[in-house]
């Protein structure tokens, strides 16, 4: 009998498949690379008041096309379950608003003391006070949850609460936190008019917020199957991670287009780089010990209803939340809370919250993966747990068949 020819493709076939497994895996990183090259080298086609406006295409556009996938994906059911889970809401708000802000004020004293020589430009420490004040991003947190396998919905109501409020709480609390030293006056005695940014802001948050989520909702309400079988069958909650990339190349043309970031010092550039990422894993650890603290705090009576663990799904959403800054709110917040400070000052003082918001996208992209095998792992042990426990309530149940028939017999006998 003959053996079977050898089938197994040639070694370009196998590279080629890796290859293209691995785009198919890291799409979204590759394509940060790609849209920041395009940003460097048309930055004044997706700047803000650019070729292609992307104050309203994208800011609006494409914001409301992420909202509206939302609105068709969550039952609302969710979305008025999370509206009432007060811990849920401490805890992300107090992260975004106190902690965050109590922990970058620090850091900025400590290099204040330390760096003498101004070798970090003032600006970019002014920044970061104002990007720890800001309220956690709209976009990429419910798009980063729901690929996590979280629980969009809780991400929802976060983004939606923290940029209700955000507006009134950064401005107020960056002039607070801004230290009191000569180099800073700038930043605390330039303030700009908030009146038309509060309109602008509310604006941005209603038409590309708000409706497209009502509309969505209106729609699953009416048709609620049709709705999700549609949603399931075309995939289109993967296209809000595409507009993702858009947000980050309208993000980056603006900053290429004023300049700011080639004329700070290598320092600056270095020390924001790497601090930004330090920084979002820190929190990310945070924010997943304070939402599943060890069992030794949750199993004690007194402390039972603080440090209740939450499900998996709220976790996930907790620490996307909890870390990330929003560009969409906070960029248009900084020029006009600092409406009559000098361009290239704003310029610069924008590095920090644009670096750090696309930085948060690509370290949450690894942790996507995290999250996911977490989750998967914590579903399947529960999953055997759950099946080891019916085997043990129908043993019991045979016993005590077992032991009902044995007395039946013996009455019978008698």
């Amino acid at each position: 009998m003959e053996s079977a020819p050898d089938t197994a493709p040639p070694r370009w076939q196998r590279a080629l498949k890796r290859i293209a497994s691995l785009i198919l895996h890291q799409w979204l990183l590759i394509g940060i690379g790609v849209v920041c090259a395009l940003a460097y080298r048309f930055p004044n086609v997706a700047k803000h008041g650019g070729i292609i406006r992307s104050e309203y295409s994208i800011m609006y556009g494409v914001i409301a096309i992420i909202f509206l996938i939302s609105g068709l994906s969550i039952p609302r059911q969710k979305l008025i379950l999370h509206a009432l889970n007060w811990r849920l809401h401490l805890l992300v708000q107090v992260t975004s608003f106190l902690f965050i802000p109590a922990v970058v004020l620090a850091i900025v004293h400590i290099i204040l003391a330390a760096d003498t020589e101004e070798k970090i430009d003032r600006a970019v420490l002014a920044g970061y006070i104002f990007t720890s004040c800001i309220p956690t991003t709209i976009a990429s947190n419910v798009v980063m949850t729901r690929s996590a396998g979280g629980d969009d919905a809780a991400a929802l109501v976060e983004v939606l609460l923290a940029n209700l409020i955000g507006p009134f709480v950064t401005a107020a609390w960056t002039i607070a936190l801004i230290p009191k030293m000569v180099v800073f006056d700038p930043w605390r005695f330039g303030g700009g008019n908030l009146g038309s940014m509060y309109k602008e802001v509310f604006q941005q948050l209603g038409l590309s917020v708000l409706l497209p989520l009502f509309i969505g909702q209106l729609v699953r309400w009416t048709w609620p199957d049709r709705t999700a079988s549609v949603m399931q069958k075309t995939k289109l909650p993967k296209l809000s991670t595409f507009c993702l990339l858009l947000l980050i190349w309208a993000t980056f043309s603006s900053c290429f287009a004023t300049g700011a970031l080639q004329t700070l010092s290598p320092q600056s550039i270095i020390f924001v780089v790497f601090f930004n990422i330090l920084l979002y894993i820190t929190l990310t650890a945070v924010c997943f010990f304070c939402s599943r603290p060890p069992r030794i705090f949750s199993s004690r009576r007194w402390s039972k209803p603080i440090f209740t663990r939450m499900s998996p799904e709220e976790t996930i959403a907790v620490c996307f939340c909890g870390p990330a800054k929003s560009t969409a709110l906070g960029i248009p917040l900084l020029y006009a809370m600092w409406q009559p400070v000098d361009l290239f000052l704003k310029a610069k003082t924008s590095v920090p919250v644009l670096l750090y918001t696309t930085e948060q996208i690509c370290v949450a992209h690894f942790f996507v993966q995290l999250f996911r095998r977490w989750h998967a792992r914590i579903v399947e042990k529960e999953d055997l747990t759950d099946s080891s426990r019916d085997d043990v309530e129908v043993d019991m149940a045979e016993v005590s068949c077992g032991d009902h028939a044995g007395r039946v017999h013996e009455q019978t006998t008698v």
